[in-house]
């Protein structure tokens, strides 16, 4: 007995050394150097110096050009055929609840829709998805494909998701990926390339002379911070764009700050989420084409009425009413300034935590992410509005800020959120300590994410404003 208690204590003792050995390898204590002495700082601001000494506006009339490409896979194939949409099974991306299971049917049609704008020289589009987030890899691949077969660049291309979360998974590798998105699918990622590519193409070949409107609306009962309820504040307000083709065709842009989860991981129906009512009310109503952009969600969820399916339904209509009520006598014009900054942000190692002040080592969270990829903030002017969109979950309350200094220009602006990357939540800094899952689970490049994120962009928007 006793030698049998001896092998116990030593099999007990050399594993807690072996957990211990481990957990001074895995961990390491979060960098708080301030972010202006790091090296992805300093790297990301002479980028972005060179930018705003090279911008060059374009004045002049506009062409715009409407597309709508479906994403909506076929269900329960006999194999995965990406040219036509067809796959065996297609796991929703979006709650970890769900484990990974297929989608069960189809609720309501998910799209890719895409709004080119072109001015002198320089053209833009505008790409909505009813999807979770604009996967890394695919955003990389339809801009290899549209440089080959378009001439396009990257900085050309404004992706957006609505962030459904029902919507198609299967695009994500490795543990963390797997929890969002489910099973990685390569055929899955060969169609959401060949359906992003179509819708830009599409766009590009319809452009026409065009006119173009913007502004905002408040809104904020249907929305609300959930971080810190009233401790905080809360972004209600509701930014648009409406583009008129000289034929008469119509496309109505909006974005709102309301997380699309009013769908719960019970869900296992493909749906657009209340962006998707808020999307075929606006089409069955005024306009040809209404494509919805996730607006900065970080923090914000919707406060909707309803079980199941009336929830989003309820959302999306009483959204798409006020949105008419709003538009019902745009001020049109088709002479504008159109000009854009697209600048490639260096992140800091990761800072993926277990408590206040001990993250992962990064190279352990290599191998349980998947690759973050490209990372990029954009802002644009397009005549009246200023776009501003990033890589992330987006803050609704840093927000405030550039449509606070917009509006102080006698300009609108529209800031949305999942622009071909993803890095988690970006947040004010004065959040990052909370044990919530925002700022401790989701917040993964240290704690100055937020600050340096917002002064970049506040330099972009400056920029911008200053253009006439």
């Amino acid at each position: 007995m006793r030698k049998l208690l001896k092998i116990l204590g030593i099999s007990i003792g050399t594993l807690l050394l072996i957990v211990i050995l481990f957990l001074v390898w895995a961990l390491e204590k979060v960098d708080h150097t301030p972010y202006w002495e790091q090296e992805s700082y300093t790297l990301t601001r002479t980028r972005y110096d060179s930018l705003a000494v090279h911008l060059s506006p374009q004045r002049g009339k506009v062409f715009a050009g409407f597309s709508k490409v479906s994403l909506t896979p076929t269900l329960g194939a006999g194999k995965d055929d990406p040219a036509r949409g067809s796959f065996r099974a297609v796991p929703l991306a979006g709650f970890g609840d769900r484990e990974g299971r297929p989608a069960e049917g189809i609720h309501d049609s998910l799209f890719i829709k895409a709004v080119a704008l072109r001015v002198g020289r320089d053209t833009l589009v505008l790409i909505a998805s009813d999807i979770l987030i604009v996967p890394a890899e695919v955003a990389a691949k339809v801009t290899e494909e549209l440089a080959r077969t378009q001439g396009m660049r990257r900085s050309q291309l404004f992706f957006s998701a609505t962030h459904t979360h029902s919507g198609v998974g299967a695009w994500a590798e490795k543990y963390v990926g797997k929890e969002f998105a489910g099973d990685y699918n390569p055929a899955v990622i060969d169609w959401l390339v060949r359906q992003y590519s179509a819708a830009v193409v599409q766009a590009l070949a319809d452009l026409q002379p065009a006119a173009l409107a913007s502004g905002t609306f408040e809104i904020p009962s249907y929305v609300k911070n959930r971080l810190v309820g009233d401790k905080g504040f809360k972004n209600g307000q509701f930014a648009w764009l409406v583009v008129r083709q000289d034929n008469g065709r119509k496309a109505v842009l909006g974005s709102f700050a309301g997380h699309p989860t009013t769908l719960g991981g019970w869900n296992m129906l493909l749906s657009g989420d209340y962006p998707g009512y808020w999307q075929r009310r606006l089409e069955r109503q005024d306009y040809n084409l209404a494509l919805f952009f996730a607006g900065p969600v970080g923090s914000h969820s919707i406060r909707g009425k309803g079980e199941k399916f009336d929830k989003p339904r309820n959302t999306g209509e009483a959204l798409a009413d006020s949105t008419l009520h709003h538009l019902a006598s745009p001020h049109l014009e088709d002479t504008l300034i159109l000009a854009s900054l697209t600048l490639p942000v260096t992140l800091p190692p990761f800072h993926v935590r277990v408590t206040d002040n001990l993250r992962l080592r990064p190279a352990l969270v290599n191998k349980l992410f998947p690759p973050v990829g490209k990372v990029y903030l954009q802002a644009a002017r397009l005549g009246k509005m200023i776009w501003i969109t990033a890589p992330c979950d987006f803050s609704g309350e840093l927000a405030l800020h550039y449509q606070a200094l917009a509006e102080a220009h006698g300009l609108h602006a529209m800031v949305t959120s999942f622009n071909g990357a993803y890095i988690g939540y970006v947040i004010p800094g004065k959040y990052y300590h909370l044990n919530e899952y925002e700022s401790r689970l989701m917040s993964w490049f240290g704690p100055y994410t937020g600050p340096w994120f917002d002064e970049m962009i506040t330099r972009m928007e400056k920029t911008l404003l200053s253009t006439e």
